[in-house]
């Protein structure tokens, strides 16, 4: 269609300039007349400028299978397209959305190269101050995300160091206790070695305290009166068989699952004269298995959240596996359960029917960190005593991570923008306004997903869409042919 200098002079990007420059403009761009349909696709090379004469656009993203609208418009002048084509090669020039119109409609259309041109040659200031804003911007915020991340590891070690220092500690007690019962033991060993124990008997002891430590490895849960109840019998019976101190004794069998009916088997198979000696030697083979016991609760203990760390960092694992997203939340509550505290109540309420899904682990758990930084810091704010529910569940064709907290809950006038980059309603230097940026191109950029919220006072839920396959490879974009009527 005509281009008109006079028409185009009068859209406010262009009604400053010279009647010369306008000229130029029209000779190197061109007015086109699209019927409804689109007009480019998001990740087409970007090849235009448009701007609208008349008619109606409307701007998409593709966000996992869908396209998500962002701005429907009549407005003269508005535009889009290779708005970054002045940048050059340094980054990729596709488009960064999807442009359709919903009527007859006429843009201006200049070529990228044009445009780039134009805006060095017309305008070179503006130029280098939107190329400094750009990379500004971009440098910026891949050094704060890099601060959110070592911050968010500072605060993961640090409760990492929380949690391994008490079964560390109980493991180095517990060592040093069972060093001295072992001495003890060696001692009574030798005591009865020397008394009046026919070698029948010592081998009658010595079958008993394997039996005894059987019954310690199995020693049953006890309930505070059931065991109060058994150390009340047993300290009677020990008392009754002449057997000093017996009220000492009886909590140690008591925790290790001994009752009145082992004390007469072992009272059966000794001389009476002898009995005291055995039910001390005895206690020390008690006190010695238990003592391992703890040993081996704590090392495990140990164990388990080095595993969880690893599982966490997805250390020695592929980057892009299939994985069980209960895994990944189990490890994360760990890691955080330090910065959790214990007046906030951690409910999971998960569907283990969930199959595993195709994902990038390790960056998962960023996201589930941060979703549980944020419910943590939110009921921290209403007063430091509540609940984060983590909740699983099959929602249509994708599997459903909700994080919710009975916190202060999201103001409606800044719900819009929890997701911008650099926006945050924490203190300053309390947060970098990054956490939900990040989380978002994780989710919807990178696992093709969807992360939303809702929320009011003392319910928030930020819920997580992830697909449950990984999604088909994307087709080759077409080559651009030229819509000129």
């Amino acid at each position: 269609m005509p281009c008109s200098p006079a028409e185009i002079g009068t859209l406010f990007l262009f009604e400053k300039l010279t009647p010369e420059q306008l000229g130029r403009l029209c000779a190197e761009g061109r007015v086109e007349l699209f019927e409804p349909g689109p007009v480019y696709t998001e990740g087409e090379d970007a090849t235009c400028f448009y701007v609208v004469l008349e008619g109606s656009v409307v701007l998409s993203r593709r966000v996992g299978a869908d396209d998500v609208e962002t701005n429907r418009t009549s407005q003269r002048g508005v535009y889009a397209g290779a708005m970054q084509a002045y940048v050059g090669d340094r980054v990729p020039q596709v488009y960064t959305n999807s442009m359709r119109v919903t009527a007859p409609t006429r843009f201006f259309v200049l070529p990228a190269d044009t445009f780039a041109a134009v805006m060095r040659e017309w305008f070179p200031m503006a130029v280098h101050l939107l190329e400094g804003l750009f990379f500004g911007s971009k440098n910026t915020q891949r050094a704060i995300g890099q601060r959110e991340r070592l911050l968010a590891l500072g605060s993961l070690s640090a409760g990492l160091t929380h949690e391994l220092n008490n079964p560390a500690a109980a493991s180095v007690r517990a060592t040093a206790a069972l060093r001295e019962r072992v001495a003890k033991m060696r001692h009574k060993l030798a005591v009865i070695a020397e008394g009046p124990f026919s070698r029948d008997a010592l081998a009658g002891l010595v079958e008993i305290q394997e039996r005894t430590a059987e019954r310690v490895a199995k020693a049953p849960s006890l309930s505070p009166l059931e065991a109060a109840d058994r150390e009340d019998a047993l300290g009677d019976w020990l008392e009754d068989h002449g057997i000093e101190q017996g009220w000492q004794l009886a909590p140690t069998f008591v925790q290790a699952g001994l009752d009145t009916e082992w004390l007469e088997q072992v009272a059966a198979a000794v001389d009476a004269e002898i009995l005291p000696g055995a039910v001390g030697w005895l206690n020390y083979t008690v006190e010695t298995e238990l003592l391992m016991n703890e040993i081996a609760d704590s090392t495990a203990r140990i164990s388990h959240l080095v595993d969880a760390a690893k599982q966490y960092a997805q250390l020695d694992r592929a980057p892009y596996r299939t994985v069980d997203v209960h895994e990944l939340l189990d490890s994360t509550l760990l890691m955080l359960s330090g910065k959790i505290g214990p007046r906030i109540g951690v409910v999971k309420e998960y569907d283990r029917t969930l199959p595993r899904i195709p994902a990038y682990p390790a960056e998962l758990n960023q996201v589930w960190t941060n979703l549980v930084d944020n419910a943590v810091a939110a009921v921290n704010a209403a007063g430091g005593d509540g609940t984060l529910t983590v909740r699983t569940a099959l929602h249509h064709d994708r599997l459903l991570v909700e994080f919710r907290d009975s916190g202060t809950g999201i103001a409606p006038e800044v719900r819009e923008r929890i997701f911008d980059p650099f926006f945050t309603t924490k203190p300053v230097g309390e947060g970098t306004g990054l956490g939900l940026d990040i989380s978002w191109r994780i989710v919807v950029d990178k696992h093709h997903g969807t992360l939303q919220v809702e929320s009011e006072p003392g319910d928030t839920r930020f819920q997580v869409l992830l697909p449950l396959t990984a999604p088909e490879p994307a087709p080759a974009p077409p080559a651009e042919q030229s819509r000129q009527t």
